[in-house]
């Protein structure tokens, strides 16, 4: 009997992150003792702001109907505000989609933008949804690996290598998930105008713009590359600023011509998100990022623990990362080494292996384009980090 599964989605891979930290997840609530590193979420409580004005929400017969697909006018309103506030970048509310989360505003945005057979550039390590979401529009992914040298942080020269006359839009991010690289703003800047060049497409990934330590700064390629004009697509959300991931609220950003093309297909997919969560959102991005500073305060002296304990461990090194809430170690240095009686050759290997013998979980490079390393999340309890960690030493220690 032949599938009843179309074949696009029988081609469709599962999220690697999201799969990682479901086993770890259903192994602890069979009372193993994992130390889940696998998932993107800040283990802090939403800001109680948000919540109440959530809760205030809820009792408003007028959130309990459906509202513009756009977005409530007032969250569209506050994306304007914030988007002025933290890039300098004017636009107009009627440029902003609401959507269910910032994962959302990634598929809309290439199926609003890529036709059957137009190629784009995604910088590897990626996060996983980036080629699979360009797959489902009919676009073909064309990772460009980025060098481990230079911390991961994609150059013009390596976009340029990759273009041809099917480029149709760059995928860019920064800071990077997985690997926490933040690109220089005057790399941004060349990035910018290299496309622009080129009349190449790009999607900003701004969804850890926040979450930036030390010395290094992040500026959005939409302000300070003018010659891009409305070659852009900003999508974001707050999730990781703010610790709504369960939330579902994210946004896309663009000129009036595409919005209007992406409004229009969410008007016949999901219709508006949910009415309480954006009106959290607005609270959040309307109100001070206090909260926001007591994250990446403690984000900061999570990172600089886990840099320091992973690069004491024989075999492993990694790079000292500059945002985001990731390290992206790496561990080619233990493979085809004796580990509690088992022999890797593959960090998906490893990965498995690690989470059998000593209940820890992390997500291995190959689900990031660059088979070798393994992306640890700092976003937990400093204990927890301590404590795997250490157990990763033991193993390593004993053999």
């Amino acid at each position: 009997m032949s599938s009843r599964v179309s074949h696009l989605l029988a081609g469709l891979a599962p999220s690697a992150t999201l799969a990682v930290d479901a086993k770890a997840k259903a192994l602890k609530a069979a009372g193993e003792p994992v130390i889940g590193y696998g998932a993107g979420e800040p283990d802090f409580p939403t800001p109680q702001a948000i919540v109440d004005a959530a809760i205030k929400a809820c009792a408003d017969p007028s959130n309990h109907k459906y509202t513009p697909t756009a977005g409530l006018q007032d969250l569209r309103e506050a994306i304007v505000f914030k988007t002025k506030r933290d890039t300098g970048l004017d636009i107009k509310a009627s440029q902003v989609l609401v959507t269910n989360g910032g994962k959302h505003a990634v598929a809309t945005t290439f199926m609003t933008l890529v036709n059957p057979g137009d190629e784009v550039l995604i910088p590897a390590p990626y996060w996983t949804t980036y080629p699979e979401a360009v797959y489902l529009a009919g676009g073909i992914p064309v990772p460009v690996l980025t060098s481990e040298a230079n911390g991961f942080r994609v150059t013009v020269d390596e976009l340029e290598k990759a273009r041809t006359k099917k480029t149709k839009l760059l995928v860019f991010v920064s800071p990077s998930n997985p690997t926490g690289a933040v690109v220089t703003p005057e790399e941004i800047v060349k990035i910018g105008r290299w496309a622009a060049e080129h009349d190449i497409l790009v999607m900003l990934d701004e969804i850890y713009e926040h979450l930036v330590y030390g010395d290094a700064k992040n500026v959005s390629m939409a302000t300070v590359a003018p010659e891009l004009e409305d070659r852009w697509v900003i999508v974001n959300g707050v999730a990781k600023t703010y610790a709504m991931t369960g939330w579902r609220i994210g946004w896309m950003i663009g000129s009036q011509e595409v919005m209007n093309a992406a409004i229009n297909y969410q008007s016949q997919t999901t219709s508006n998100i949910s009415n309480i969560s954006q009106r959290a959102a607005v609270a959040a991005l309307t109100g001070d990022l206090s909260a926001v500073d007591e994250m990446k305060t403690a984000f900061n002296r999570r990172r600089l623990m886990m840099v320091e304990k992973l690069n004491a461990i024989d075999g492993i090194s990694c790079a000292l990362p500059e945002g985001a809430f990731y390290c992206y170690p790496n561990f080619t240095g233990l493979l085809g080494r004796s580990l509690g009686g088992k022999v890797s050759n593959t960090t998906s290997e490893l990965a498995d292996s690690l989470l059998e013998t000593i209940k820890i979980a992390a997500v291995p490079g190959e689900a990031f384009g660059t088979p070798g390393f393994m992306r640890f999340s700092y976003a937990l309890g400093d204990k927890d980090i301590a404590e795997g960690l250490d157990r990763l030493a033991d193993l390593v220690a004993k053999g």
